[in-house]
């Protein structure tokens, strides 16, 4: 099977496998665990921020990032498709106690003139406190879009003279920077906090870190605790991640070459669109004309072909390419794409 369901489906390289069989541990909750200590230092410095702190999942970075930022009662910021809003549960609430005010961005970009001081609730006993925007980048349900590097300066620098707080998800950021050529700490430094993932394109098992200044990190490992995330000899996982983030980022240009790919077989098929009709890094997302079916009849052909990919909507389906795929299977699967479409 040709799995193109998500770049979280990957599994470790047989190096990254050798790498955390032989990860040196520590208890990470009563002391420190060293290669965790490594994972952390790394990523804080390739951001250009003070600590870092891994966790499970990017769900609890950015989840514990916005609750060290807002208070309940409090509102954040973000685009209406983005992944803090639409796939954790709204947490933020859950467990919080915290509100959102959402923009709808251009397949999930936001531009600077749609953020302007009518978003900022006035200071009043009848509203919440606005006090956080958030970002993601790159952009999930916008198909991997690279939030343009002008448009997040202009953000970034409205919020903060504005006295907000500013919050990357950069689950995806490392497909950014390999797209564009502009380095982790440019794209960090316009945030307060930044979380990235090393279980999608770096290809480790498990865990994200969240980084930024050293007072907040202190609060958010206690935060950490507090949803359970503490973990004991993490070393055995934080050595994928820490493999992942040496030896992975450079090969996701290859992924974002094979997205082109499928992403032209698609223009060549009758009864497939791309949507948007640009792919900038890793993720395509096209529509199925209703003429041969909906997009989960159309998941299923392609599976019955040994192609799987990810019904996303009615007629909306959804492929990332990945360093589990090689060349000659996404040549396959856009053979199959063009097959199936026309």
């Amino acid at each position: 099977m040709i799995d193109l369901r998500s770049d979280t489906v990957t599994q470790p390289t047989p190096t990254m496998r050798t790498a955390m069989a032989n990860a040196e541990v520590g208890d990470a909750v009563i002391d420190i665990d060293p290669t965790v200590d490594r994972l952390e230092r790394m990523t804080a410095e390739l951001l250009g921020k003070e600590a870092a702190v891994y966790m499970p999942s990017g769900s609890m970075t950015n989840q514990i990032a916005i609750r060290i930022h807002c208070k309940p009662g409090d509102e954040f910021i973000c685009e209406v498709g983005c992944h803090v809003y639409n796939y954790e549960q709204a947490a933020f609430a859950q467990l919080s106690g915290i509100a959102t005010r959402t923009i709808e961005g251009e397949y999930g970009v936001l531009k600077p003139e749609q953020l302007n001081n009518g978003l900022i609730r006035p200071e009043n006993d009848h509203m919440v406190r606005t006090r956080l925007v958030c970002l993601e980048n790159t952009h999930n349900r916008g198909a991997g879009k690279i939030q343009p590097y002008e448009n997040v300066e202009k953000i970034c620098r409205w919020a903060h003279d504005a006295g907000l707080i500013t919050h990357l998800d950069g689950a995806r950021l490392f497909n950014a920077v390999a797209a564009t050529g502009i380095s982790l700490a440019d794209w960090s430094q316009h945030f307060d906090t930044v979380s990235v993932c090393f279980s999608k394109g770096l290809g480790a098992p498990v865990g994200s870190c969240l980084a930024g200044p050293a007072d907040m990190m202190r609060e958010a490992r206690r935060h950490r605790k507090l949803f359970g995330g503490g973990m004991r000899q993490a070393g055995v996982i934080a050595a994928g991640a820490l493999y992942g983030l040496q030896h992975h980022r450079e090969r996701l240009v290859y992924d974002h070459e094979h997205a082109q790919v499928l992403a032209a077989a698609i223009r060549e098929s009758a009864h497939l669109s791309l949507t948007p009709e640009t792919v900038d890094t890793n993720i395509v997302i096209f529509q199925v004309d209703p003429k041969i079916g909906t997009a989960a009849q159309f998941v299923s052909q392609l599976k019955e072909a040994g192609v799987a990919m990810m019904a996303i909507s009615g007629q909306g389906v959804r492929a990332v390419t990945h360093l589990d795929v090689a060349r000659p299977q996404i040549e396959e699967a856009g053979q199959i794409l063009k097959k199936l479409g026309s």
